[in-house]
């Protein structure tokens, strides 16, 4: 089985910079890996986290332990082209294969500050009969799986992206933090 989160990018990755992003909220996200880590959702809790920053987002890099991320595994993203398929990024690690998908759902709804991917198939699966799901499966942060992303968003802020993963969107990283406990408390309860 191909794993879908180390396909080949749909995007050119352009760094404006190789330095660390400096970024006041870095923190943030490092504190929101390990809590959502906390919760116990998987073993390994592999997925991506990103926040808007003014015009910009933070998300990182790689599909890491999110428990575990460190400073230099957050990359900040100056723009994207989906046009031009171009990412503009500061950071000294590749981009998330994911990257274009969470800069459209911030990009594109008002109410969406933050994002938290978890890529477990199994529980994407188990949660597909509770929560909205995309209709179709789509390649890996491709303009068509952001707009998959965005139709089903249109019903639920937390969504199953079909074979693929489980995300969450909100207006901060404590709306998606009281969401991943709730429904991965839920989830818990039925076993």
């Amino acid at each position: 089985m191909e794993d879908k989160n180390f396909a080949i990018p749909s995007f050119q990755t352009f760094f404006v910079s190789r330095e660390q992003s400096n970024c006041p909220i870095l923190p943030d996200m490092i504190k929101l890996g390990k809590k959502i880590k906390e919760i116990g959702i998987s073993k390994d809790a592999k997925g991506i986290i990103s926040l808007g920053y003014g015009r910009r987002i933070l998300i990182n890099g790689s599909n890491l332990d999110i428990g575990n991320i460190k400073k230099e595994d957050i990359l900040e993203v100056v723009d994207y082209d989906p046009a031009k398929k171009n990412l503009l990024v500061i950071g000294q690690n590749e981009p998330n294969i994911e990257t274009p998908v969470h800069w459209i759902v911030i990009s594109a709804r008002n109410d969406v500050n933050a994002v938290f991917q978890l890529n477990d198939e199994k529980l994407a699966e188990k949660l597909s009969k509770k929560l909205p799901t995309t209709e179709k499966e789509q390649p890996s942060g491709t303009l068509e799986l952001a707009k998959e992303v965005l139709r089903a968003l249109r019903k639920s802020k937390n969504i199953v992206i079909k074979n693929k993963s489980v995300l969450f969107v909100g207006a901060s990283f404590k709306e998606i933090e009281e969401s991943v406990i709730k429904i991965i408390e839920e989830t818990k309860h039925e076993n």
